[in-house]
């Protein structure tokens, strides 16, 4: 019996191989709903039309061989700093104190009474914002098709440390090594992330922190003037240029002589006083610069991953966004607020 010639069956034989190897080179499978997917092997990223997850398979993978390293500097940070808070603190009152109550009885009861409230302030949120958890992101079924309905995983990526779903909302921190929720940034002062978690408790920080370095270097500027000569005896004249340097070069070399004679607690008050300032301006920046990302309904992240793409579309800037953050519910505000956008509509 003759066997088949090459040519009448090679054709077909050569055309199923070629659709299996198509086949099997285009399929992959989704991970949010396990469903198999026919996609171009050009496409490394690809969202599935079923649950909307997104497969990047070029994402990288962070190296997490320094994680001990990045949580040890934190922390040194949050040891440092709280040190450093202590300091001044107890330095404040070892200056400041018997010059207030050598002035009078009652300034020295009212400092003490705004040193206790912001130093429990301050030291209080500090601790709130450091130690306390960033914000996880909730768990969901994934995985599955029958549990995974349509659009559940929409714009939801794939965390390959955490091995967990990611919205789009949440980051991976490499520092503190999860998944963040809202996640602002990652702040080593506080030895941890800023996120839905700690946001509140960082902002109220940073604001007992302004107010605190802020009477601070009023109060120390005050005992400077009060304990230090040269400063109490400025000629009350019309100021102007002449004038003021006259007084600078005829009161240059007093003024230096008399640092000599300046006692251990006017130089902690030099200290305190330039101290105060410049992390009172640091802190403030800061600030301002959050309060206006909470305005706008964003983070920092946010911001800069919209600046990034190219995405001009605008949140919508409200001051109910600010009492939405401080969850403020009180009656009165909510009149102030509907108030302020009934202004801002008849403006427009």
């Amino acid at each position: 019996m003759d066997s088949p010639s090459p040519s009448s069956v090679s054709p077909t034989k050569q055309e199923d191989d070629h659709v299996t190897s198509i086949t099997e080179e285009h399929e992959t499978t989704c991970w949010g709903c396990g469903l198999r997917l026919i996609i171009s092997p050009y496409a490394p990223i690809f969202k599935c039309g079923w649950c909307g997850a997104i497969t990047n398979h070029n994402a990288r993978k962070y190296d997490n061989k320094y994680f001990w390293l990045r949580r040890l500097r934190d922390r040194c940070f949050v040891v440092i700093l709280l040190l450093f808070m202590l300091f001044i603190i107890g330095s404040g009152v070892w200056a400041i104190y018997p010059t207030i109550f050598s002035t009078g009885y009652f300034y020295g009861i009212f400092h003490m009474t705004v040193t206790v409230i912001l130093s429990i302030a301050t030291l209080s949120t500090y601790v709130l914002a450091s130690f306390r958890s960033p914000g996880a992101p909730p768990r969901i079924y994934w995985g599955s098709y029958p549990a995974m309905g349509r659009n559940g995983l929409m714009d939801y990526t794939f965390c390959n440390v955490c091995s967990n779903p990611k919205s789009p909302n949440t980051h991976h921190c490499r520092s503190c090594g999860m998944c963040v929720l809202d996640m602002d940034h990652h702040c080593p002062f506080i030895g941890n992330c800023v996120g839905a978690g700690n946001h509140r408790s960082f902002i109220l920080f940073l604001m007992s922190a302004v107010t605190s370095t802020f009477y601070v270097s009023i109060i120390s500027a005050y005992i400077l003037y009060q304990i230090w000569p040269p400063l109490r005896h400025i000629p009350s004249v019309t100021l102007t240029w002449s004038t003021i340097f006259t007084y600078l070069a005829e009161s240059a070399l007093p003024f230096l002589i008399s640092v000599e004679s300046l006692s251990i607690r006017g130089f902690l008050l030099i200290y305190l006083f330039f101290a105060s300032v410049s992390v009172e301006i640091g802190l403030a920046v800061l600030l301002w610069q959050q309060i206006c990302f909470i305005y706008e309904g964003k983070t920092y992240l946010s911001s800069l991953s919209s600046n990034s793409n190219g995405n001009d579309e605008v949140e919508e800037k409200d001051c109910q966004n600010i009492v939405r953050f401080f969850g403020c519910s009180n009656p009165a505000t909510r009149y102030l607020l509907s108030f302020w956008n009934f202004k801002k509509s008849h403006k427009k």
